[in-house]
């Protein structure tokens, strides 16, 4: 899953909240300098992506994508995921997404000094470009895989994939549907039991 729905998967616990939008950048076992409950979405983010990525859904999205994309199939799939996430969002969530995508701006403001450096470098670019609002339409979901696709030198062709969003759009979105809520249900199992910890 990609930053929206990692966000959203953190159940609103700031901390867990840091760890589970930051771990992407995090090395390994190079975490344990950090807070408990960061660590812990640190661990949420890897279980979720370790759900995802062996779930047979997004196997079955990805797939559709791979003769043109090959191993950058499935970040694409993150990407559109994430888009029908925030199309979808009033049944998920009874914040607005604006609301909700303000307040974790504001969050990584509060938290900056304790973001890896790569995150820092980023999060302004986030924030004045507004990526987790605009996963809701077509031409932000446009703009990153544009932005995705520079950052592989063009190798990845990933800006092609608003095509494919488009021309097999219903089947996307009726597999993350049919995905998202098995999601939710082992990601706050999880959450439950790190908080137990």
């Amino acid at each position: 899953m990609n930053f929206l729905a990692h966000v959203y998967l953190s159940f609103n616990h700031p901390e867990i909240t840091i760890g589970n939008f930051i771990a992407d950048q995090i090395r390994a076992n190079k975490y344990k300098h950090l807070p408990v409950n960061i660590q812990k979405g640190i661990v949420l983010h890897r279980a979720i992506d370790t759900f995802t990525d062996s779930h047979p859904t997004p196997k079955k999205s990805s797939k559709r994508l791979h003769k043109n994309y090959g191993h950058y199939s499935r970040v694409i799939v993150d990407i559109y995921y994430d888009h029908f996430l925030a199309k979808n969002w009033t049944n998920y969530s009874s914040i607005p997404l604006d609301t909700f995508v303000d307040d974790f701006y504001g969050l990584l403001h509060d938290n900056y000094e304790i973001l890896p450096k790569s995150t820092q470098r980023m999060m302004p670019y986030m924030i004045a470009d507004n990526w987790l609002l605009n996963y809701s339409n077509l031409d932000g979901i446009s703009r990153v895989l544009n932005g995705m696709n520079k950052r592989t030198n063009n190798k990845s062709k990933m800006n092609l994939a608003i095509a494919d969003l488009q021309t097999h759009y219903n089947a996307f979105e009726a597999e993350f549907l049919s995905f998202f809520n098995e999601l939710i249900t082992f990601s706050k199992n999880k959450y439950h039991q790190l908080c137990q910890e």
